[in-house]
């Protein structure tokens, strides 16, 4: 876990993953913490890059003086995606999480590419019971009310593993009881139902809701009110599952996520993949400076070619999703070694930092290289990686 000062206030977060590869923000249910992801992470992260982090006087964060409103915690993530570099990423919300989702769809969407809103509404229950909620933690303490509450958040399949609640019992008594009483009234005053009707959102946003048929909180009628709000935008129900599918079930939910945040392909064939995607996964992999450099030096003879590369080599063939960025970087080294092809080769060890390549990995690519296409390159090419910053791990 690391930490981060934001207006005054520890925010914590876990940023993990290579820095080239998408980044996935992940945002947690009221009363929970970052860790209810932690058994979707590791396929994620064969992938993606993924961040985490806790709401004010959730798990490791801070507490805030307040008032908290979907504008202070949307500007708080901000803050971590800046932090992490990315211009663009995708949203993946559970229950009060997912309200933010929706609240970046709105007045954020430009910075957005798939959405997942799990276990949540356009509306999220009554005005009158979020503040009763909130008056009764503020005189009687979430300590006194976190075994009434937590078992609300599972449905009966998964209650019967007593250990698991009870872990949810205990973080949810460790809340900040001012933090939770203001979330709650946050959700009181939440109404996204005109906005996002009103909304007309980019054809860039694959949005996918996902809902529990055992979820008391936000039961599937809440979830397919918000779907009529969001025209094209599929809801899956899954059975034995209440409020929280990433703890309940967790290979579900990382299999529906491998799969909707994978870039759209559908068209592919008949138009190809956009300038723009290309550009942004080449920015990603290569870092922005490089990128802006190259478009700069191009001329009227090269012009073309740069267009063409960054379609196809970026677009199509790194913004795919069937290898990882690491996977995509050994292979180009490889390949360059082979060739000999120094230019290409140390542009490509210098940024392999950024696609998570390790020293060992590098290591062995090269011994494969003297095996299979000659000692001489493979010499050369350890040669130009210990001149470039690779040996001193």
């Amino acid at each position: 876990m690391a930490f981060m000062d934001y207006q005054g206030r520890t925010l914590a977060y876990r940023l993990l993953g290579p820095e080239a590869a998408p980044l996935v923000v992940l945002a947690h249910p009221l009363g929970m913490s970052q860790t209810v992801w932690d058994e979707v992470l590791p396929t994620l992260l064969s992938r993606y890059r993924v961040l985490t982090w806790d709401l004010p006087g959730h798990g490791g964060s801070a507490p805030t003086d307040g008032p908290l409103s979907a504008e202070t915690l949307t500007s708080e993530l901000l803050a971590l995606v800046d932090h992490a570099g990315a211009a663009r990423f995708h949203f993946v919300g559970n229950s009060i999480g997912g309200a933010l989702g929706q609240h970046l769809l709105v007045h954020h969407e430009e910075r957005l590419d798939a959405v997942v809103l799990t276990n949540t509404g356009a509306r999220l229950g009554t005005p009158e019971n979020w503040h009763a909620r909130a008056k009764r933690v503020r005189e009687e303490g979430l300590v006194n009310m976190a075994s009434e509450l937590a078992p609300r958040w599972f449905s009966d399949k998964t209650k019967e593993n007593a250990a698991l609640v009870a872990g949810w019992i205990a973080q949810l008594a460790r809340t900040d009881d001012e933090n939770y009483a203001q979330l709650c009234e946050m959700l009181a005053a939440f109404d996204m139902n005109d906005a996002l009707r009103q909304a007309d959102f980019s054809q860039r946003n694959a949005i996918h809701l996902l809902g529990g048929n055992d979820d008391l909180s936000t039961p599937p009628e809440t979830l397919a009110q918000l779907a009529a709000c969001l025209p094209g935008a599929p809801l899956e129900i899954l059975a034995s599952v209440g409020h929280v599918p990433p703890v309940e079930q967790p290979e579900t939910m990382a299999k529906r996520l491998m799969q909707w945040l994978a870039p759209r392909r559908d068209d592919v064939g008949a138009h190809g993949v956009s300038y723009d995607e290309g550009l942004e996964t080449r920015k990603r992999v290569l870092g922005a400076e490089h990128v802006e450099r190259a478009s700069k030096n191009a001329a009227e003879l090269d012009q073309p070619f740069q267009q063409m590369i960054t379609r196809f080599a970026w677009g199509e063939l790194w913004g795919s999703q069937d290898l990882s960025v690491t996977q995509r970087s050994l292979i180009t080294l490889a390949i360059l070694a082979a060739l000999g092809r120094d230019g290409e080769l140390v542009l490509h060890l210098k940024t392999a930092h950024r696609t998570g390549v390790s020293q060992a990995e590098l290591r062995q690519v090269l011994m494969h290289v003297a095996t299979y296409a000659g000692v001489p390159a493979a010499n050369h090419a350890f040669a130009l990686a210990k001149q470039h910053g690779w040996g001193d791990e």
